[in-house]
Order: C-alpha cells, then structure tokens, then sequence
C-alpha cells in the first residue's frame, strides 16, 4: 500500500508487503488500496512494487476551500475496527483470532493473520470517500455490496494473490477490506474472501 502526504508527493515511497509480512502471527499490514487522506494517507501495495489499480489521494481530497479537514462521519469515530467482525463472522471468513489492532498513517485497523495461509486488514478511513480515491480503473471494478456503494481492486492476470475491496462509509469516509494470500497467488480466492467480509461488515457501517 505507498505513502503519500497530501501535498508533498514527492514525499511518496512503496512498502513491500513482503518486507512488512512479519507481523505479529506472521501475517501482513495490508495489501492495496488503503487509502488514508488528511496529512499521511498510505497505500500498502504487495510484492515490493505499486500494485497496477492501486490508488493515490487526489490534492483536493476532504479538504474543504479554506483547507480543513471534513468532520468524521458519525458511527466511524468511535469504531474500533477489530469488533466489525465477532466470532461467528470470522469463523465464516476463515479467521481463527480476534485480530490485532494496528494503526496505518492516521488511520485506525486491525489485521488478522492466517500463518502460512492468508492475512486480511481492515482499515478504516475517515478522511476519503469513494469518489476521493484516485484509482487506477484498468484493475479496478465499481460493485455494490448490499445496498452499499464498492470498489474492488485486484489484477487477475497478474494472479499475486492480493484483493481488496473499498466500501463507502458516509460522506468522505470509506473502509478498505484487503486479503494477502500467503503464497501470493489466486487473485480470484482472495477477492472471495474479501467481497465476504465486505458483506459482513457493511451493514455495521454508515451511509
């Protein structure tokens, strides 16, 4: 997922989900497409290189014309993103622990790690909408999940095993589902896995 401070791109640098693999577990930070605006937003790519329909921050993005910051949706303040998923839901999606809470830029997330299998992270962002991610539309599919507006970003023919998937979570707020598979291969199981949790974490979330 890269570093981008608003403003200062040249500030911008690639994390290799490879180097930050070892997580507590063994997992990983995130794989692609979170993207954190408002002064540090990141975007964790995999393989040590920017992810082809990875997404970067627009200039303009949540900042309103004397440069403030949007207030936070309401019901996104105070979540901790470890409790979107209880022991039901992770058992449905595979997951065998209640997560680690981690934060990435300015932004709050938790990360789940599968030792040898896959890792999923998810983050919350409280200072990009949908409509304020720059994403690269050649790997980058618009969906619905529920009734909720989506992004999912993945490249099958490259086939490395990363998907993520964007929800909408108010005005200029999103969430971002990323699954890794240890291995770094089948795209298209990592994105089942991704447009799974996604389905069950929408409902928790705001419109």
């Amino acid at each position: 997922m890269a570093l981008s401070t608003r403003g200062t791109r040249s500030t911008r640098r690639t994390l290799s989900t490879r180097n930050t693999a070892r997580t507590a577990g063994g997992g990983r930070r995130g794989v692609v497409a979170a993207l954190l605006g408002a002064g540090a937003a990141m975007l964790l790519v995999g393989c040590g290189a920017t992810l082809p329909g990875s997404a970067a921050p627009r200039a303009d993005s949540g900042e309103g014309p004397a440069g403030t910051a949007p207030a936070t949706p309401a019901g996104l303040a105070d979540l901790r993103p470890c409790t979107l998923l209880g022991p039901t839901e992770r058992s449905t999606a595979g997951l065998t622990s209640p997560g680690q809470e981690i934060t990435i830029g300015v932004a709050r997330g938790c990360d789940w790690a599968e030792t040898g299998t896959f890792g999923v992270t998810i983050t919350v962002d409280t200072t990009s909408g949908l409509a304020d991610l720059a994403v690269r539309r050649a790997h980058t599919t618009e969906d619905t999940v529920g009734d909720r507006a989506a992004l999912r970003v993945a490249d099958p023919k490259a086939d490395d095993g990363t998907c993520a998937v964007l929800l909408a979570a108010g005005d200029g707020a999103s969430v971002h589902v990323d699954v890794t598979n240890a291995d770094f291969t089948d795209t298209a199981s990592a994105c089942r896995r991704a447009s799974t949790i996604a389905e069950l974490i929408g409902p928790k979330l705001p419109t």
